[in-house]
């Protein structure tokens, strides 16, 4: 039966305040998970979602964190520019859209033109009941095209691919699958989105959702939880996730260095965090390692159980390293959402590897049909140079470097970089 990551310790909340700090102490030892920055005084902080604490032994968690004060990277270049920023009351964005993470991983004309007749599928567990009106308003608000049942780009189905025989409806799952298909509708507009609701977050149940997305013909397949890895993690592999042909991402997880399954699947394209920041540099943009604190940053890590995938040749780990690339996932630098269900109707700024994920498999979208008998995780490993070298930061202690620590080249916790263009995700 899998269990909690060894890093998330089961019914803790990360909350960013002083107060609730100091009563988290006081109760539980437990430090504070705020954000400071080096060009603000003012502190984000954020608070773990629902789904990131399973509520039963044997499920796994979502990799989504929600902001709930200070100012953020969107907010600060939105001051630079000469603009007040708006206060996070839910009413207007407060993190990055669509044009700025296009922006950021050179994606503005490959969005524009790519992804058409692609389908990126979402596997979350439980059911939003307002995920297509949701869907409706952020791509609305960003001037995005229509993505509706009527139209034919959105469809809702369960693990069997029911459409109307759903989950039970669950709020914290919610929010993670309006993260999930906000980002898909950021990066790869044109793509269809095909949103699969397992029955609950067991492996068993999430493993038969990612058959499932792929029996309806998804080429791309996104997944934003993980939990402890098992000696039942290769049977798993070839279950669930042994699909030649088909972009599977899976976010590295949230709680620092340490591996997670099923981000260490030798078949899947595991997906670590950054954080992203405007810059003055040629790019216009800058990302280190993501890390809060010693048990909040993105994942990574040398498998337990995962055999080496070919196409990884670091010496350091002789199994599954993960990661393989990363995208944005810092709360203080993360992206708009917005999410109606279970809490006040409105606009949030999320983070974590939940939102790396999904954009991992969109740019794959917008890269093309991967080759019939490929497992493109391997694709970003034979196109280095046409990535960002994430070579700054670290994600927690470990005894070989490169395992948690950027450094020029492959590293653990961003793999062998982030997005530049769509180049590094093809064939």
């Amino acid at each position: 039966m899998r269990t909690n990551s060894p890093h998330r310790r089961p019914g803790w909340r990360r909350v960013g305040t002083a107060a609730a700090a100091t009563a988290a102490l006081a109760l539980a030892g437990l430090g504070t998970a705020a954000h400071a920055d080096a060009t603000t005084s003012s502190k984000v902080t954020w608070t773990a979602t629902p789904c990131a604490t399973p509520k039963k032994a044997g499920e796994l968690a979502c990799n989504s964190l929600r902001v709930t004060g200070g100012t953020t990277a969107f907010q600060k270049a939105q001051q630079a520019r000469g603009v007040t920023p708006k206060a996070a009351d839910a009413a207007t964005p407060t993190g990055y859209g669509p044009t700025d993470l296009r922006s950021a991983y050179g994606l503005t004309a490959a969005a524009a033109s790519g992804g058409t007749g692609a389908t990126v599928a979402i596997v979350d567990a439980y059911n939003d009941p307002n995920a297509e009106a949701d869907l409706a308003t952020y791509r609305s608000y960003y001037g995005l095209p229509a993505c509706t049942t009527a139209n034919g780009c959105f469809k809702k189905v369960s693990q069997t691919g029911s459409t109307t025989s759903l989950p039970s409806s669950d709020a914290g799952w919610s929010e993670e699958i309006s993260l999930d298909l906000d980002m898909v509708s950021a990066i790869a507009p044109n793509a269809h989105i095909l949103l699969v609701e397992a029955t609950s977050p067991t492996m068993a149940n999430l493993g038969k959702s990612v058959n499932e997305a792929v029996t309806l013909g998804a080429k791309f397949v996104s997944n934003s939880y993980g939990g402890s890895e098992s000696s039942s993690d290769t049977s798993y592999d070839s279950s669930y996730f042994n699909h030649p042909g088909v972009a599977i991402t899976v976010s590295a997880g949230d709680s620092g260095y340490g591996a997670e399954y099923p981000a260490a699947s030798r078949y899947v394209t595991s997906v670590g965090g950054t954080a992203l920041s405007t810059s003055s540099n040629a790019r216009g943009w800058t990302e280190s390692v993501w890390k809060t604190s010693s048990t909040e940053g993105t994942g990574s890590g040398c498998s337990a159980y995962d055999a080496k995938p070919s196409w990884q040749t670091d010496t350091g780990c002789t199994r599954r390293m993960i990661s393989d690339v990363s995208a944005v996932a810092d709360p203080a630098t993360g992206v708009s959402v917005y999410d109606s269900y279970g809490i006040t109707a409105g606009w949030y700024t999320f983070g974590g590897t939940s939102a790396a994920a999904p954009i991992i498999a969109s740019v794959y979208a917008l890269a093309g049909t991967p080759g019939s008998s490929d497992y493109p995780a391997q694709y970003p490993y034979k196109h280095t140079s046409a990535l960002n070298d994430v070579t700054s930061g670290n994600n927690g202690s470990c005894t070989t470097s490169y395992f948690c620590t950027a450094g020029t080249g492959y590293d653990g916790p961003t793999g062998v970089g982030t997005p530049e263009g769509v180049t590094g995700f093809t064939s």
